[in-house]
């Protein structure tokens, strides 16, 4: 078969060559004919813009076959939870307790903005075991911190069209799926801030499989455990690290930033 197109595309040039000569042979020939050279020249115009209309005719449906294919290839939705499909906010939260900016600020340095924090989200221990590697690091601030902690559940609150979306992409046929750093503590206490669950087809959270993103293992569980293609997985996540892990795993990537623009990627990926 390809012998064939490169034979073909080799006789097509050598025509093309021929047509385009013509108006020179009747220019050059010792019995010039003004009729002849004037058809020749219009035969190579028509030519010239029937090329110019099949190219752009084939640029147009390989352009749309590609976007089928792309459209058939996406198969899985894939989504984080916080600040995705759930509002974290923390700072809100934190300046309920009325600390003073010094105070608030070494609190906040010990806690949510702490690398025990994420691995909080890894779940190797238990809540009181992160709680006391927190107040480690602000010791003056021990018992402040503890109360912090305890509370933490109350930075989620579900986003307003987090159930709509994942319910409509559900009813379209596609198959969703929860990849999320997630601690034990959190999970337990927030999962009434998380109905579109009920539309998941599978959820790999942190603390279930002690694994955290940005690393490779995290991605290939998910793709493992739900028998997922990775090229066939579209995932999303707000932070650009989570994304470029996902990147490694082979899986196409979504950066978030609102609603509306991932939701606008999402349709540019055939996903509607």
């Amino acid at each position: 078969m390809k012998n064939w197109k490169k034979y073909a595309a080799i006789i097509a040039a050598i025509a093309l060559l021929v047509i385009f000569c013509l108006p020179m042979y009747f220019a050059l020939k010792g019995d010039f004919s003004q009729k002849e050279f004037m058809a020749s020249l219009f035969t190579v115009m028509f030519v010239a813009v029937m090329c110019y209309v099949i190219l752009m005719l084939f640029k147009y449906l390989n352009k749309k076959k590609d976007g089928q294919e792309k459209s058939s290839m996406i198969k899985n939705v894939i989504f984080d939870v916080g600040l995705v499909l759930v509002e974290f906010n923390w700072q809100d939260y934190l300046d309920s307790f009325g600390f003073d900016e010094e105070k608030r600020e070494r609190i906040a340095k010990a806690t949510f903005q702490s690398p025990v924090w994420d691995e909080r989200d890894r779940g190797l221990y238990d809540e009181e075991n992160y709680v006391r590697q927190c107040q480690e690091l602000a010791p003056e601030y021990a018992k402040d911190i503890a109360a912090v902690m305890r509370d933490t559940p109350k930075t989620v609150r579900r986003m307003p069209y987090a159930e709509t979306w994942t319910k409509y992409l559900k009813s379209q046929g596609y198959q969703l799926y929860v990849l999320s750093n997630y601690s034990r503590y959190m999970l337990d206490r927030t999962k009434k801030e998380m109905p579109f669950l009920k539309y998941m087809d599978g959820t790999v959270f942190s603390c279930d499989v002690k694994q955290l993103k940005p690393e490779t293992d995290i991605y290939q569980t998910l793709l493992d455990r739900f028998g997922l293609k990775a090229e066939e997985c579209v995932f999303i996540d707000d932070r650009p690290v989570n994304c470029e892990g996902a990147q490694k795993a082979g899986i196409h990537t979504i950066c978030f930033k609102s609603f509306k623009q991932a939701a606008a990627e999402l349709e540019a990926l055939g996903v509607k």
